[in-house]
């Protein structure tokens, strides 16, 4: 969980969602919530910093429309220009948060239930095997899910293909007195590094990966997700050590469900008795009860882990 509730979604709707942020109220885009109407539009005037999209230029990326943050307060213009930071408990870490040109901060806030399960999963595996686990992240952005991983004591592996994000990844455990612990940071394609650990007859007992829809490797190979997932996770059954296995797959891409997620996931749990898969929508709570649709979760676990 967030710090002190560091983090809120105060409302969403018309394609938007409006958060808090410790202490910085922003307004963004937020395609699941393009249909919904607002509970309170009065509230959307508190915004401190406002991301408005380049509608001159229909080009999309992996990380999704281009534009600018707008600041709207005398906070919001300085927030912006140095940037701030978000704290989160069990496990502890911090998180840098900035304005990318993408929309983004730095923080997928519909992960932190996620980074509870792999905190919970990592300590129960090092009690059982009496060693820190071994986990590698793919497509690990700026490093919640490792941080998590890393502060419940296991030899983490963090890779993306963006160099600067993995830049920021290594300050967020800088802020997090994470520095000295065991993570490999790496930029690179996420199949060609995980073929090469094949070679080198590397195992972990946990991988993580939440893969986008589209995008680039370190040096320009492309990634669709429809295509190439499902070649990707027979390569990672290969890393898979069979003591203590977990697998967490995310996404936020349409056609990518909880049920979708999960058959992926179970072609690999028949591979490896007594462990079974976990599936759901991620979402994040909203004042008045609501919940914003954020993606979906499949995690494949030791029958009795936690």
């Amino acid at each position: 969980m967030f710090q002190n509730q560091e983090y809120e979604l105060l409302d969403f709707g018309g394609g938007r969602k409006l958060e808090r942020f410790a202490g910085c109220v922003t307004d963004r885009p937020s395609p699941p919530a393009f249909r919904l109407a607002r509970r309170s539009p009065r509230l959307w005037r508190s915004a401190d910093l406002y991301f408005e999209e380049d509608v001159s230029n229909s080009e999309r990326s992996a990380l999704g429309v281009r534009g600018t943050w707008q600041p709207r307060t005398e906070t919001g213009a300085k927030l912006l220009e140095s940037g701030w930071t978000l704290q989160h408990q069990k496990p502890d870490f911090t998180l840098e948060l900035k304005g990318s040109p993408f929309g983004h901060l730095g923080v997928f806030p519909e992960q932190a239930p996620n980074w509870d399960r792999l905190c919970r999963l990592c300590l129960d595996g090092s009690r059982r095997l009496g060693r820190p686990l071994r986990v590698l992240n793919l497509f690990a952005y700026t490093g919640g899910s490792t941080l998590a991983c890393a502060a419940a004591g296991a030899e983490t592996t963090h890779l993306d293909s963006a160099r600067n994000i993995v830049g920021q990844a290594k300050r967020n455990a800088e802020l997090s007195g994470l520095a000295e612990a065991p993570i490999r940071w790496i930029a690179d394609d996420a199949v060609k590094y995980t073929k090469r650990e094949i070679k080198r007859e590397k195992k972990f007992e946990g991988i993580i990966l939440d893969p986008p829809a589209y995008g680039h490797g370190a040096r320009g190979e492309v990634w669709r997700l429809a295509r190439d997932l499902p070649k990707l996770l027979a390569l990672l059954r290969r890393l898979i050590a069979p003591q203590y296995p977990f697998i967490l797959l995310t996404c936020h891409s349409p056609g990518f469900d909880p049920h979708r997620l999960r058959s992926l996931l179970q072609e690999i749990s028949e591979e490896f008795p007594q462990t079974t898969v976990d599936s759901g929508a991620m979402s994040i709570p909203a004042a008045g009860g609501t919940r914003l649709p954020a993606g979906a979760f499949a995690l494949l676990r030791p029958e009795n882990g936690s």
